[in-house]
């Protein structure tokens, strides 16, 4: 298993989604991932795999069986997958149920409220603290956002405040 790359899976979600002018609306194009890494600096060898453009609110199951068999199968030890924030914990949990108790991956879900291509986009923070996460995590499946890591069992995405929450009290 490679210690020293991480993988970046995209599935689409708020983090990717473009502004179009002409039928204003939000949508996908290209991943806006190669673009930030770029500007971020990021150093550490990448591996970059697109391998959806969907809103996480309209995902299938086979498309989330797809995310999971695609981040289980990766080589790399680090894993981060971006993801739609309104079904991330669905597609977490459900990658942890699928996992052995032998498994060294260290995966980390994250995404974005606002889409990296508006202002005041929380994306490049996010994935910031994603990269960063994966490094020092030990084997899980974890969702970090808004400067918070979360185990997978232990978060809720709260709609009426706009953030991500542990479920149960954190000692």
């Amino acid at each position: 298993m490679d210690d020293k790359t991480v993988r970046i899976i995209t599935t689409g979600g708020t983090f990717d989604k473009l502004y179009d002018a002409v039928k204003g609306e939000l949508i996908f194009r290209e991943s806006q991932l190669p673009r930030i890494l770029n500007q971020a600096r990021v150093t550490l060898p990448v591996h970059l795999d697109s391998l959806l453009a969907v809103d996480s609110l309209v995902m299938t199951e086979e498309q989330r069986s797809l995310i999971i068999r695609n981040a289980m199968s990766s080589h790399e030890r680090m894993v981060v997958v971006i993801h739609g924030t309104d079904t991330m914990v669905n597609t977490a949990k459900l990658l942890k149920e699928c996992l052995g108790d032998d498994d060294g991956h260290v995966f980390v879900f994250t995404g974005a409220m606002i889409p990296y291509a508006l202002e005041d986009s929380d994306a490049v923070f996010n994935l910031g603290c994603a990269i960063s996460a994966v490094q020092m995590l030990p084997p899980g499946v974890y969702i970090t956002m808004g400067g918070r890591i979360y185990d997978a069992d232990n978060v809720r995405k709260n709609r009426d405040k706009g953030i991500f929450e542990a479920l149960a009290k954190e000692e």
